[in-house]
Formats: structure tokens, sequence, C-alpha cells
């Protein structure tokens, strides 16, 4: 089996690649990525490409499926910038499928692709509506492009489509890559570790699910090697709350009233200090719970690390300025205060 997997240098990628190449199954994978890595794993070799701009198909050619994980989440104040890679990227690499006559696609969809949770706060499954939340460009662009693999599979029929739909996924590795994202020069490496942060906030409702990298990139090896289609959620156990957060950290929590919360947020993505906008805090305090059996069931999957094992090797990673060996994961030197954070790709 062939397998190109777009997006391969990330949190996400690097794991996805890992697992494939670990199968017996999988015979070569292609990684395809903006940049080329320093990176060789077994069985693979890289291509340079840009899903905005360069012509994917024959990059597909001859594959067994394509796993699709190309993604930025920056920069925040130009959504024009995201909506060309994250949608138009996705319609080519769509588009390239179908010329290549590849027969599977696996797409990295995610938790913030669906509607907002329901009042009782049940654990939504993949049936839950896929509208996002509106002002979250994330959001948005998760929710168009669910939109367009419906499209996709009601036009091309012989291609077995898979949506995998994840809460939030940690490693060691991606704490660089995690910091540059959503923390930022306000966020000193030396403050995120036990003991040095004085409280956390508690802002009622915010709560999520997150999985390991690694337990994602074995569902997606599965979703590639095994006759599935469909939507899968995939998050382990428990739901962490910031009570969690505040133990991890050995921190005090100290009650937030939302609109504190978005309003220090806001201003502070406002001036650019901060990658991360309130608009995404808007879509986490709205977000489901994710039910997962279908993934075990169908998929075969089960997590070997738990959600808060994933939240504590990120900040364990965090604080030793962890990264991994592509330019995405890469720790680099932190940059100091300046304009323009969350303003590049």
């Amino acid at each position: 089996m062939r397998v190109v997997v777009v997006g391969g240098t990330g949190n996400i990628g690097t794991s996805v690649i890992s697992a494939l190449a670990a199968d017996p199954a999988v015979t070569s994978i292609l990684g395809v990525a903006r940049r080329r890595p320093d990176w060789h794993p077994d069985k693979t070799e890289w291509a340079t490409a840009d899903v905005a701009v360069d012509d994917l198909a024959p990059l597909f050619a001859g594959a067994d499926a394509v796993v699709h994980l190309a993604w930025l989440f920056q920069p925040t104040h130009n959504p024009r910038v995201t909506w060309r890679t994250n949608v138009t990227g996705t319609s080519r690499v769509l588009d390239a499928v179908a010329r290549a006559k590849v027969p599977a696609l696996v797409y990295s969809s995610s938790v913030g692709a669906y509607s907002p949770r329901p009042q009782d706060d049940r654990p939504v499954t993949e049936d839950w509506p896929t509208n996002g939340w509106p002002t979250a460009s994330y959001a948005v662009e998760k929710a168009y492009v669910e939109r367009l693999l419906d499209i996709f599979e009601r036009d091309h029929g012989g291609v077995r489509v898979v949506r995998m739909r994840p809460g939030f996924m940690f490693k060691r590795a991606s704490a660089a890559e995690q910091m540059r994202l959503f923390g930022g020069p306000l966020v000193p490496r030396r403050l995120v570790r036990p003991g040095r942060i004085p409280v956390v906030p508690d802002i009622p409702g915010l709560r999520f699910q997150a999985l390991h990298s690694d337990d994602a990139g074995e569902a997606y090896r599965l979703a590639v090697t095994r006759d599935v289609a469909g939507a899968f959620n995939l998050a382990a156990d428990p739901v962490i709350h910031m009570s969690d957060m505040a133990r991890l950290l050995g921190a005090r929590l100290v009650p937030v009233p939302r609109p504190v919360a978005r309003g220090v947020l806001a201003a502070a993505w406002g001036a650019r200090l901060v990658p991360a906008s309130h608009h995404m805090l808007d879509m986490a305090l709205h977000l489901p719970l994710l039910d997962v059996a279908r993934a075990r069931s169908e998929l075969g999957w089960t997590p070997r690390h738990s959600g808060l094992d994933a939240l504590r090797e990120l900040i364990e990673g965090l604080t030793t300025g962890s990264g991994g060996a592509t330019p995405p994961l890469e720790a680099t030197k932190r940059p100091g205060l300046r304009p323009g954070v969350g303003a590049r790709p």
C-alpha cells in the first residue's frame, strides 16, 4: 500500500507517518509539505508542495490513499490567508484525488467543525450538525470543508472518504509549535511549569477533551488500512476541566467571569500581543463533548494515553522547550515582544 500524507511535518502528521511506517501493510509513504524536513522515517520520501498553488495530482498518482492534514491556524488577523490554504487548498486536494483516481481519502476535520453543544451537554455522536462557531475562522473553515466533502462524496461515489474529528491533540514534541500558535511571547517558557503559575482562571463552561497525538496517528493508520468510511470522533478520557489544569500546574483556581476573560483576551489579541483570539475562546466554550464509541467499535481504536497524560506531556515539553525534527515542530529561540503576533502563516 502506498500512502500520501499531505501536511506530514506537523503535530499530527509526524505521528501519522510514524504509525504508517510501522505497519507492514504500508510499503511506501510520500510526505508532502511546504518545507522539506530533515527527518527520514522508514519507507518515507518527501515532496515539497503548497496545497494552495501547486498541482498535486502528479504526487497522488499511484497512491492507494491520501491523508490530508495540511492546515494553517495563523494568521488569525487575516482569515483570507488561512482560507486560501484551508478551504481553497482542500478543494484543490479533493480535485487532485479525483484526477489521480485515488481510491481512499482520509481528511483531518475537528471537534471545531461541530455546532454548539446540546443544552444537556451530553456527548455527541458523528451525526451532530457540523456548522461550527460562526465568529471563529477555524471553526467556519472546518465546517465549510465538511460541505466540500459532502459534495465530493456525492460526485465521486467510488472514493472511500473518512472524516476524522479529534479533540485537542498534544505530545511533547509539539510543545514549541503549540506555544507559537496559541501562547506567544507573553507566555514565557520558564513560567509554564508546576509552581510558577500562581493562578488558573476558572471560566464557567470551559472544559475540553484531549488525546495524545500518537494515539491520533494510530487512529488515522486504522482509517487508512481498514475498509471504513464516514466520520469518527477521537478523544480520550477524562473530560478535562480547569481544575485539572490547576492541579497539573500546582496553581490556585480563581473564578473568572466569561465577559472578563473574553475582554482581556480580545484586548491582547487586538494589540497583537497574543496569537489566539477571543473568537477561539468563544468556540471553546461552546464545543460539544465527543462520543467515541464508533471509533472504538468500527476502527478497533483504543487510546493508550489518557487525555490528562497527553496534557501533562505537553506541559513537560513546554517546561523543557521541547520540539521536533521538522520545521513546524522545531524549537526555536523565543522572540521578544513585538508587533504582529498572529499576523504571519
